[in-house]
């Protein structure tokens, strides 16, 4: 779909990959990550943290791990095609003055459009909550336990110009208990997630997938 994917180069613990880490919320995963690259030596280091969201908890890592961190709410504007793609412009040139080489997604709720993704394809991963391509979309554990599942999980995915279509990196099983709510289902998938995504960049940023 769209344009081809390109890679970035390959990281090392000499030169580590450049990476922007875009959040919407508590910065949960962010936290994971940054704990991560620094109890191990990595090929990747966070350089950059934006958010769509000026309440967003997790900009507060910034200044905890001396990174900056930026809030980029959606500019005003009554067209609501031209305020995302505005707004993506923005965060391009924020991305590229900061010199960055792989672009994070981690609980950023904003669907990018194909313009912003051709020019990060192969260079902007994300994780999400399910099986995929089982329960795309904002409502995964919604759906999973409407459907009566009894197995999810999460997948860390490539970004490519549909919803949650990308190339599969990795993916990881999460049982559905009995009794289990939205919100005990998402506490014990974040656990997995927080597991499996700094070891999927590790991977992608020093080998070939």
């Amino acid at each position: 779909m769209g344009k081809p994917y390109t890679r970035p180069r390959k990281g090392s613990i000499k030169k580590p990959l450049r990476i922007a880490v875009l959040i919407s919320g508590s910065g949960s995963g962010l936290l994971a990550l940054l704990n991560h690259q620094q109890s191990t030596q990595c090929t990747h280091i966070t350089k950059l943290i934006i958010s769509d969201n000026v309440n967003a908890g997790g900009l507060r890592f910034g200044e905890d791990f001396d990174i900056p961190a930026e809030a980029i709410p959606l500019p005003d504007s009554i067209n609501k095609g031209q305020q995302r793609k505005m707004h993506e412009n923005i965060i391009h040139d924020v991305l590229l003055n900061s010199d960055i080489e792989l672009v994070v997604l981690s609980g950023y709720m904003r669907i990018l459009t194909s313009n912003f993704v051709g020019k990060w394809k192969g260079r902007l991963i994300n994780i999400h909550p399910s099986l995929l391509p089982k329960y795309p979309g904002a409502h995964a554990h919604r759906d999973a336990l409407a459907d009566g599942a009894k197995i999810t999980g999460c997948t860390v995915h490539l970004v490519d110009e549909g919803v949650d279509t990308g190339k599969i990196l990795s993916q990881q099983e999460v049982p559905i208990l009995e009794g289990d709510t939205i919100e005990k289902l998402q506490e014990r998938v974040k656990k997995v997630e927080h597991q499996l995504y700094p070891k999927v960049l590790d991977i992608y940023c020093s080998e070939d997938y």
